[in-house]
């Protein structure tokens, strides 16, 4: 009962502040902020509680590798972003991401090799991305359901889950976790009321925040067995803000060059 009123409370806190912030400061900033694992790192944390620091590991080093979808992810919606619907390219994004999933469960690499492997292809898949110069939006008025149904649905997802984690194991659930459902929202909004270009905007700056995002389950793959569920948390959210800082300075360069 404990865990499910923290699911209820802090998944959607989390969402809500992302969504908010997103508004204020444009669609790179919003895909940059769902880099961080608003929703992925709820979803290790109880699994964490509920089962064991093995079993949190395991879910750490697939949600890990399920970085590489999210790139995958991105790459395919921007590229069809400029010619397709929203629905259809969030569709065929989420087909790239599940099947790149399915490629991924058997992968076992040690989780230095692992990272310098996700940042790597971070790396390529910025560079792979559309040279199109993302829209800021002006005063566009969302309807009045908008933020409640992004809290929902994230809050959903982390729910269900995490109860179906035993019978799908660790590193499944790792690799299903980072499923980009936030990212897919902000960026099918984004698209649909304002085009493209400012698709592509959200999906850039979600590529910069995953490099805090790839960090955040590195560091805590490392430690939750050595240290515990409280220590290799608060590490592993140290170093990820430390990468996002980093991150939003070269989002924000990138920006201002184009």
């Amino acid at each position: 009962m404990d865990t499910l009123i923290l699911k209820l409370v802090l998944t959607p806190a989390l969402i809500g502040a992302a969504s908010l912030a997103g508004r204020r400061w444009g669609p790179s900033v919003s895909g940059w902020l769902v880099g961080l694992p608003f929703t992925s790192a709820p979803i290790v944390f109880f699994l964490a509680l509920a089962e064991d620091s093995t079993f949190a590991r395991d879910a750490a080093i697939g949600t890990l590798a399920g970085t590489l979808s999210q790139a995958g992810f991105c790459l395919v919606y921007a590229w069809l972003a400029g010619r397709f619907a929203w629905l259809f390219s969030c569709a065929a994004s989420a087909l790239v991401f599940l099947a790149a999933t399915a490629a991924l469960q058997a992968l076992r690499v040690p989780v230095a090799i692992l990272y310098t492997v996700t940042v790597l292809a971070l790396v390529i898949a910025l560079l792979l991305m559309p040279r199109r110069k993302p829209t800021e939006p002006g005063a566009h008025r969302l309807p009045a359901w908008d933020l409640p149904a992004r809290m929902i649905i994230a809050t959903a997802f982390v729910i269900a889950l995490t109860a179906a984690a035993s019978a799908l194991g660790p590193h499944l659930t790792g690799l299903l976790a980072p499923f980009p459902l936030y990212a897919a929202i902000l960026t099918g909004f984004a698209h649909s009321q304002q085009g493209g270009s400012a698709a592509i905007g959200v999906l850039r700056g979600l590529l910069f925040g995953l490099f805090a995002f790839a960090t955040f389950f590195a560091v805590l793959a490392a430690l939750i067995e050595r240290s515990g569920i409280a220590l290799a948390f608060a590490g592993a959210l140290v170093a990820a803000l430390g990468v996002q800082g980093g991150s939003f300075w070269l989002l924000r360069r990138v920006a201002a060059s184009r």
